[in-house]
């Protein structure tokens, strides 16, 4: 007779976590919270992989989705709308953590993937866009002083569809700040809801 396997090896529910959770050893707390972790963690808002997911982050509050959710690290595309819009969110920034000489060269990634399903474990075989619309985040400030990523006046965004990316003929890999301005103006905050749903509805 074949043993049978109770090992349930299906997806974790994810769990939205306050913060105050608390460090255990051995069923004693440790004196340290979660809270801890996350200080510790993502207070670096410049450094280039806080502040993509801070940049979904803020693309999410200005669409007015739900946050009160754990962010899907393994979707397709980073963000959906209340009624299905399918958004990917790509950041830069001039100035980065390290020491420069220069600005940074900006430019943001296009790059098509395959889409992965974590309910079958399975991987489409061709790559593709996964999203309807790209929003396309720039931490504006060209110098260190005062650089602030939580002012909302220090972002610029640039909103463009599937058609559009897939239009764009000089590389399927990425997409430099001027060739991004050629296709579209930039914007701030308050217009990218307005921007998202404009250019969702031209693509259909």
């Amino acid at each position: 007779m074949e043993e049978k396997n109770n090992n349930n090896l299906g997806i974790i529910n994810k769990k939205l976590m306050s913060g105050q959770e608390e460090l255990i050893y051995k069923n004693i707390s440790i004196n340290y919270k979660l809270i801890d972790f996350w200080k510790w963690s993502v207070s670096d808002l410049i450094s280039n992989a806080t502040r993509g997911r801070f940049a979904e982050f803020i693309v999410a509050t200005a669409l007015n989705i739900n946050i009160n959710c754990v962010r899907d690290e393994w979707s397709a595309f980073d963000l959906t709308t209340n009624d299905g819009i399918k958004i990917e969110i790509k950041s830069s920034a001039f100035m980065q953590s390290w020491n420069q000489k220069k600005p940074s060269v900006v430019s943001f990634s296009i790059k098509r993937s395959k889409s992965w399903d974590p309910e079958s474990n399975l991987q489409s075989k061709e790559k593709s866009i996964q999203a309807d619309v790209y929003v396309f985040c720039l931490l504006k400030p060209k110098t260190k002083e005062n650089i602030n990523p939580l002012n909302m006046d220090q972002w610029g965004f640039y909103v463009l569809n599937k058609n559009e990316i897939e239009n764009y003929k000089r590389s399927q890999h990425s997409i430099t700040l001027p060739s991004l301005e050629k296709l579209t103006n930039q914007i701030n905050y308050e217009a990218i809801k307005d921007h998202v749903y404009y250019k969702y509805k031209i693509l259909n």
